[in-house]
């Protein structure tokens, strides 16, 4: 199964902006009471913006043209309390959609993290950690921008235009109609080109993560860069990638400002138009001064907004595209589906039945494999480099599931099996083991809930019953023992010796070493090799090697190449086998 993300942008379809709405509602989901109290409180803030102009007309032509004083005053006090429920509740909705966005971003953060959690490893070989770390990062903030400070912005503004514009054509329908012509003209122009600018803030999204992928590589690597002398080679990538970056940064800008400008002439167009058809109206008596300052307010009242809703329209526009960026991830399911509870059945510990498996693009690495493993023998997978042998440790542990046939454990679909018993029962240590950031303690009680629930006593003592603690002598402070993920203070023996010790420590039913001791002295491999003695005798063991002093102890050898797994029979035998394939490959 493909789980390559969209690098393209195909989801920047032109929609309509309450269709473009619609699709963000769901995410507002348990926020009604608060958006509810925002949307009353921009409400109250628009009517108070909308009834100061007539005050202030009635003012000026009741009042100060006939010079009643007490009257100036009195309506004066008025319009400023109209003012401050203004600022109240402008400042009551800025508070309350703030919090609704710093949530919706939470939200989101812990979907998007929880649903990559869910994924194959599949899903995490064909994207970029990068691409998803911009993501969970860039992506939600721009929605966290919209819905703190746009959405009601968007809101408000739209009822200060509707109710400005009804209110220009009751006071006057001729100066009125005249006032809104440039208004439609420049809406018309918006709808033609509301598509090129998403698909400019959709790509500017996505070379914004593809910048944060070649950061996310370039730092992981920094040592092999150093070491080969290589910073020219990741310069001129990062390099590519950032002027990529700033070349759709430049159109995406150019795109989401070309509203301003437009609006603003829209805006003085129709201020010169209802200046100079008012001062024509005043003349012939049809239109007071007063009622003309009421209705270029009225008209500033229209258009500031329109001029806002260019910048906000910017931010619906990234919002949006950041939402299908997001809601690529979130509709995303795992291949690993969970089969019908099984019985166990008695048989061989683990078997392969008819396995057939390939990576997406790639060619087929394992053609209708079967084999079985007997409980407690020691199993070694030997064959040329791409031939196949961790590959088919990995479907042993179920990081992926076969395309054909099927594994079982215990005579069960391992599908049936939860990822916690899997988790219990199957030990992998890895050819790269990884390290989480904390202590040698920490690592060690990774992955295991009743490890994890033991005490420091309790810990040592299962480590001594388990011939483990001798290893913990290669740590300079034992089990307290810094470890950084990156693993930089440690050699990757230490950090093998680790995972050796987490995997053994639970004494699972099947134990896979994929090059467990590839980077371990000799005298510490042999005290390895004792401590695998002492693990349970129902313990099976699979030990993928390269080096053939590390199977000699093995009770059978399979011989993995060519998309074959095939019995080996003696030492000789399997030396002649890989010889053969190594030559042939």
């Amino acid at each position: 199964m493909s789980y390559r993300l969209n690098t393209r942008d195909d989801n920047a379809a032109n929609e309509p902006i309450w269709t473009a709405l619609g699709r963000l509602l769901p995410l507002m989901v348990g926020e009604g009471r608060n958006v509810t109290l925002a949307l009353a409180a921009i409400l109250i803030t628009s009517a108070t913006t909308l009834t100061a102009p007539l005050i202030i007309g009635h003012i000026v032509d009741s009042f100060i043209t006939t010079g009643d004083y007490m009257g100036l005053f009195t309506w004066s006090g008025l319009l400023l309390v109209v003012f401050l429920v203004g600022l109240v509740t402008s400042y009551v909705q800025t508070r309350t959609m703030g919090g609704v966005g710093r949530r919706i971003l939470f939200n989101l953060r812990n979907a998007i993290f929880t649903k990559l959690q869910d994924l194959p490893v599949a899903f995490f070989n064909q994207n970029r950690s990068g691409d998803l770390i911009s993501r969970i990062n860039n992506d939600t903030d721009k929605l966290n921008q919209f819905f703190a400070q746009a959405l009601m912005q968007f809101l408000g503004n739209a009822f200060l235009i509707v109710g400005a514009g009804v209110l220009l054509l009751v006071l006057d329908i001729r100066l009125g109609a005249v006032a809104l012509v440039p208004a439609v003209l420049v809406l018309i122009v918006t709808q033609l080109i509301a598509g090129w600018v998403k698909r400019a803030s959709f790509k500017s999204l996505q070379t914004l993560g593809s910048l944060s992928g070649e950061i996310q590589e370039s730092l992981a690597n920094f040592k092999v860069i150093v070491a080969f002398n290589r910073a020219d080679y990741f310069r001129d990538k990062f390099g590519a990638a950032n002027e990529a970056n700033y070349a759709a940064s430049i159109k995406a800008g150019i795109a989401s400002n070309v509203f301003t400008p437009l609006y603003g002439l829209a805006s003085n167009l129709g201020q010169l138009v209802v200046v100079a058809y008012g001062i024509v109206l005043i003349g012939s008596g049809e239109l007071t001064v007063g009622l003309l300052i009421g209705f270029l307010l009225y008209v500033t009242s229209f258009y500031t907004p329109l001029r806002q809703l260019a910048t906000i329209w910017s931010s619906l526009q990234l919002a949006l595209a950041g939402l299908d960026r997001i809601s690529e991830v979130l509709a995303l399911s795992s291949d690993l589906a969970t089969a019908p509870a099984e019985a166990a059945k008695p048989g061989p510990l683990l078997a392969f039945e008819g396995v057939s498996f390939g990576y997406p693009d790639g060619k087929e690495v394992l053609k209708q494999v079967s084999f079985a493993l007997e409980r407690g023998k020691t199993y070694a997978f030997i064959g040329p480099t791409g031939g196949g042998k961790t590959t088919t440790a990995s479907l042993m542990a179920r990081l992926y599931d076969p395309a054909q046939g099927r594994v079982t454990l215990d005579g069960a679909d391992i599908r049936s099996l939860s990822a916690e018993e899997r988790a219990e029962r199957i030990g992998f240590i890895l050819q790269e083991p990884f390290l989480f950031t904390g202590t040698v303690r920490d690592n060690i009680r990774y992955g295991s809930h009743a490890i994890a629930a033991l005490s420091d006593d309790e810990l040592k003592a299962q480590l001594d019953r388990a011939g483990l603690s001798g290893l913990l002598s290669r740590f300079d402070q034992g089990l307290d023992t810094p470890v950084s993920s990156a693993g930089d203070a440690m050699s990757l023996g230490q950090k093998q010796l680790i995972a050796f010790i987490r995997a053994a420590l639970r004494q699972p039913d099947l134990l896979i070493l994929d090059e467990a001791t590839a980077n371990i002295d000799t005298v510490t491999e042999k005290l390895l090799g004792t401590i695998l003695s002492q693990l349970p005798p129902t313990t099976t063991k699979v030990i993928i090697a390269h080096r053939l002093n590390t199977i000699d102890n093995a009770d059978e050898i399979f011989f993995v190449s060519g998309g074959s797994v095939v019995a080996a029979g003696s030492m000789k035998s399997a030396v002649r086998m890989l010889m053969n394939g190594v030559t042939a490959s």
